[in-house]
């Protein structure tokens, strides 16, 4: 099942792709269900299982003509989690590849780490689909780019065994890390100031449910710029896979419903080219995650 938030009325809207491949606005073909007349997708997600099977009901029905009332004949995309209670997280240097590159590019060696390497993303660093990756000339001029599988968590908790992550897994999305290298330097290495940017995380375009993909760690991954493919990789290749991840993560901190765990990126990143080659305004960029979709962006000077 696809989940979407589209823009109605210029208000956010719960949506979901009928088998025709039109969109059904949720909170209308739903309102008898109070799981999903509010029309906000956090909220559907915490509602759970129950919520999940009233929704595949009316799905159900308006595949058969039913909602007629309910389909959603403009579309503008939304990011699928338009407002996030909390920053997004995110696993660096999860791919053998990547972290090759990064060496060679700084003359450095660093190995795998023994636990997973985990920073935040801002929800104020937010883009929708076909929305604009911002440049800030002068704070930065190493904007680059970095595609990754991102796990939609459905059922909260802590301490999660790494044999029930998956329970703990409401679906997968396309989350682009952009990364001003210049400043991840300039402050430190550490990652956060560089990857928290306003206009720095792309995010969707929508939420595919955790049982409509076949094998989340045997996916097609790629990234584009301008149509020149840069990245192109499999999440076969990462180093922790995603029980590992929530396991790590949890450890000690509370995952809510709703909460996105972004699962690092393969080679082919902008830094690591020879010479360097960075993002820049008039740019197009394609996120391609096989099963998940395509989120593309542009790129502008803020």
């Amino acid at each position: 099942m696809r989940l979407a938030t589209l823009s109605i009325n210029g208000k956010p809207s719960a949506a979901v792709q009928l088998a025709n491949g039109a969109w059904l606005d949720i909170a209308t073909a739903g309102q008898n269900h109070n799981a999903l007349a509010s029309g906000c997708l956090q909220t559907l997600i915490g509602h759970g299982p129950a919520a999940m099977e009233a929704l595949a009901a009316i799905v159900a029905d308006a595949d058969k003509g039913q909602h007629a009332g309910a389909i959603v004949s403009d579309v503008t995309l939304m990011a699928p989690l338009p407002t996030p209670r909390k920053n997004f997280f995110c696993v660096g240097r999860n791919y053998a590849e990547h972290i090759a590159e990064g060496n060679r590019a700084q003359n450095i060696k660093l190995g795998v780490t023994e636990h997973p390497v985990f920073f935040t993303k801002p929800p104020t660093s937010i883009v929708p689909p076909n929305g604009d990756i911002l440049i800030f000339p002068t704070v930065s001029e190493a904007i680059d780019y970095e595609v990754e599988l991102a796990v939609v968590i459905g059922k909260g908790g802590r301490n999660i065994a790494k044999e029930e992550a998956f329970d703990h897994v409401f679906g997968y999305t396309i989350l682009n890390d952009i990364s001003a290298r210049d400043i991840q330097r300039r402050h430190g290495g550490q990652y956060f100031k560089g990857k928290g940017l306003d206009g720095s995380c792309p995010l969707g375009p929508w939420i595919v449910t955790a049982d409509a993909i076949s094998d989340p760690h045997k996916l097609a991954i790629g990234l584009t710029v301008n149509g020149e493919q840069r990245q192109n990789g499999t999440t076969a290749d990462m180093i922790f896979d995603i029980p590992t991840l929530i396991a790590s993560l949890s450890e000690g901190l509370t995952l809510e419903p709703g909460d996105i765990i972004a699962t690092g990126t393969p080679s082919g990143v902008g830094y690591a080219m020879d010479p360097p080659r960075f993002l820049k305004a008039g740019d197009t960029v394609v996120c391609d995650i096989a099963e998940v979709g395509q989120l593309t962006n542009t790129v502008r000077n803020a």
